[in-house]
């Protein structure tokens, strides 16, 4: 039994059928489906999250999404890093990003949080900036409309169908960050979308 600490992948979005196709609810799509890919069931965790243990590219990981609002998903994130043991490197947060286009993805450590409530909450509860990000982008809104509103409407017809792309792809660009670390994924990830 190794004593590596498990990684800790949190998909962020809002909770019930209301949201569950919101662009702001994609982290929360790609967690979903990871724990479909493995044949694992989300449970609720006394963190305050559903999460299920799994293994993603042989590496032992918890995969969770908060059952709390965006805007406060940081308290399970800090619960589970607790209850699990899991150090600040090994914590990657999935997200919708609107600074970029949609179905391009992007990965970094630490940084801004960009205005995301989710990421604030994060920042704050864990008491640092510095963790991995997985940012999906969502694009900017239409015209004049309001981020926040934007960010709160479901995926159109058309971007639906990409979802059937961007959410493998997205899980295969966290698996490149367990197996290969951030620098290589970078190099991967952000050449393929800048040959798109």
């Amino acid at each position: 039994m190794s004593d590596t600490p498990p990684w800790l992948i949190v998909g962020l979005g809002n909770p019930g059928p209301k949201y569950a196709g919101n662009r702001h609810n994609v982290g929360a799509m790609v967690v979903q489906r990871i724990a479909e890919d493995a044949g694992a069931s989300l449970r609720a965790h006394k963190a305050g999250a559903s999460a299920a243990q799994v293994r993603l590219a042989g590496e032992p990981a918890v995969i969770a999404i908060p059952s709390s609002y965006m805007n406060e998903s940081g308290g399970a994130v800090a619960g589970l890093m607790r209850f699990f043991k899991v150090p600040l490197e090994r914590l990657i947060v999935i997200h919708d990003e609107l600074d970029i286009d949609f179905a391009a993805l992007r990965l970094k450590r630490g940084g801004g949080e960009g205005g995301h409530n989710g990421l604030r909450s994060i920042s704050k509860s864990v008491g640092s900036k510095d963790y991995l990000r997985v940012r999906v982008g969502i694009g900017r809104p239409p015209g004049r409309m309001d981020p926040a509103a934007y960010v709160l409407k479901d995926f159109n017809a058309t971007e639906r169908k990409e979802l059937d792309f961007l959410v493998p792809d997205t899980i295969e660009a966290t698996e490149l960050l367990l197996q290969h670390g951030l620098t290589d994924a970078q190099n991967v990830v952000h050449a393929r979308g800048a040959a798109r």
